[in-house]
């Protein structure tokens, strides 16, 4: 089974990307930053991990306003480098577990946490700077990762309580894993600062060291604490701190401590903890229990004939074909498909197996893939094909005998001022 070795708490400054990039760890004013990193680096040399778990924020760089989630976590294969304004930082794309990723994914979700998962988004200096200064990436990464971002810009953000619970149940879905491997949780963000108004610049060292005493020996009493607490002891910015517990929450009781550094250099404290976890075993095999509890939300639909839910797992695989025909959401994209859908497929990264699919307007074969049904009827409404006709193709069956079975004889497809009047109705399902 799976186990975590340990845990990391560090903080996230742009500054950390900066002195990384321009090598400043002869500089007696960035050097304190290096030598703080340095026994963590050494402890993932050492401990060699197969996975970290990244928890951190975005910087409304990948995540905007628009759709601005709580919690959310990464189910890709690999991210790339964010630009964050000034061009992207000149590091290799970023591994990830997926597999671990989508298994974390489900459990957190059957412990009733309303997860947001991501694919296709870049990782910014939330994510990356700690990272860069934590592990050799000269040509690639040395350890896969599992990204969690933390929702904490845009208020009400989560409770510290809600950030310890999560950091439980994430213990509990990384130990159910199935596989043998040995994973680190990595917490960033903090310590104190403040970034915005007249009390920008605003520092609190003896908090910050109290917060790393409370977390080592204390933790759960900083779940007391409301987010005006954090904002008056550490700064609005500095209510990030939180996400430790995250960390924290993952570890047992039982820590040993392995290494803490702390230097305020300018706008905010820059803190490394280092802790070993020493989980007790349990007498009873409490990660088969929490297996069968992750399951059982969907247990026997996968036997139910002609039915493919639409896992974590599938949306990762069919993600390319996806996107390619969430595309038709917009007008120039429908008209460059119904005139040069060879161009469109190329210029898409469509593999040879999805083109055909596309091409043949395969219904069933796209559903089997991994595409989700809406976006088989966007295809639908711009190739003209009415939705009763792809129900009757996925179905092996005409119209006719697919209508045979419905209470009333309907065709229509997605509203919208285009989609009626252009309706081939009697085009059969199938290309």
């Amino acid at each position: 089974m799976a186990r975590i070795i340990g845990g990391i708490a560090c903080s996230h400054t742009p500054t950390i990307g900066f002195a990384v990039d321009g090598d400043k760890r002869r500089d007696p004013v960035w050097a304190p930053v290096f030598e703080g990193f340095a026994p963590a680096r050494a402890w993932l040399e050492e401990q060699r991990p197969d996975a970290l778990v990244m928890v951190f924020n975005d910087h409304v760089t990948s995540f905007f306003f628009d759709h601005y989630s709580a919690f959310a976590l990464g189910i890709d294969k690999s991210y790339a480098v964010a630009d964050e304004g000034g061009g992207p930082r000149d590091l290799p794309p970023v591994p990830a577990h997926a597999a671990l990723s989508h298994h974390i994914g489900a459990s957190l979700m059957a412990d009733e946490f309303d997860m947001a998962f991501f694919q296709d988004r870049p990782l910014d200096h939330g994510c990356l700077s700690p990272l860069s200064m934590l592990c050799d990436h000269t040509k690639e990464w040395p350890i896969p990762i599992v990204p969690l971002a933390v929702g904490v810009l845009q208020f009400p953000i989560p409770t510290a309580r809600r950030c310890w619970r999560l950091g439980q149940a994430l213990r509990r879905a990384v130990e159910s894993y199935p596989e043998d491997i040995k994973v680190a949780i990595i917490a960033t963000g903090g310590l104190s600062h403040q970034v915005h108004g007249a009390r920008a610049g605003f520092n609190n060292t003896p908090w910050d060291r109290q917060f790393l005493d409370l977390l080592e020996h204390d933790p759960e009493a900083l779940t007391r604490l409301t987010i005006a607490d954090y904002a008056e002891l550490g700064g609005v910015e500095g209510s990030e701190i939180i996400m430790w517990l995250v960390m924290r929450g993952a570890l047992s009781a039982q820590i040993r401590k392995r290494h803490e550094s702390y230097y305020l250099p300018s706008m905010a404290g820059i803190s490394v903890v280092i802790y070993d976890n020493e989980a007790r075993p349990l007498p009873i095999d409490k990660a088969a229990e929490q297996r069968a509890w992750i399951g059982h939300e969907l247990a026997g639909v996968a036997a139910l004939q002609g039915s493919h839910p639409f896992t974590l797992a599938r949306s990762l695989q069919a993600y390319r074909l996806n996107k390619f025909l969430h595309g038709l959401i917009r007008p120039e994209w429908r008209q460059r498909f119904l005139t040069e859908p060879e161009s469109l497929f190329a210029e898409a990264g469509l593999t040879v197996e999805e083109r055909d699919l596309v091409r043949r307007r395969d219904w069933d074969g796209l559903i089997r893939y991994g595409c989700i049904f809406f976006m088989l009827e966007k295809l639908g409404a711009v190739v003209g094909v009415s939705n009763p006709h792809i129900y009757a193709a996925m179905r092996r069956e005409t119209l006719e005998q697919f209508q045979a079975t419905r209470n009333a004889k309907m065709l229509y497809s997605v509203t919208g001022k285009e989609g009626a009047a252009k309706l081939a109705w009697e085009t059969p399902g199938q290309g």
